[in-house]
């Protein structure tokens, strides 16, 4: 008789090292505001690098897309929506700036 419950400690263990990663990813950026440990643009560049880590802890743990076993078309689509997330957040920070300059005027 085989044993009719399948393995699902890899997944599992896949969602738990995601879901930890998580939460220190989150805690980090947290505490160093909470307790004010670094300089102002020291803390910025932390958080930065902190959510971008964040993401692709997300899009690996989470959603499964590694680059060698995803098919090309979800990458297309993943690349696509980071251009587009790119253009829209560059662009509000452009127009934010711009505003910035011209009312110190």
């Amino acid at each position: 008789m085989t044993d009719t419950t399948s393995t699902p400690a890899p997944e599992l263990r896949s969602y738990l090292i995601g879901f930890v990663l998580a939460i220190v990813l989150t805690a980090i950026p947290f505490g160093i505001v909470a307790f004010d440990l670094l300089p102002r643009l020291s803390s910025l560049v932390v958080i930065a690098i902190a959510a971008v880590i964040q993401v692709l802890v997300h899009l690996r743990f989470f959603l499964h897309m590694r680059l060698h076993q995803t098919p090309l078309e979800n990458l297309l689509v993943m690349a696509f929506a980071v251009f587009l997330i790119f253009i829209m957040v560059g662009g509000s920070l452009w127009i934010m700036f711009d505003l910035f300059y011209r009312m110190q005027l």
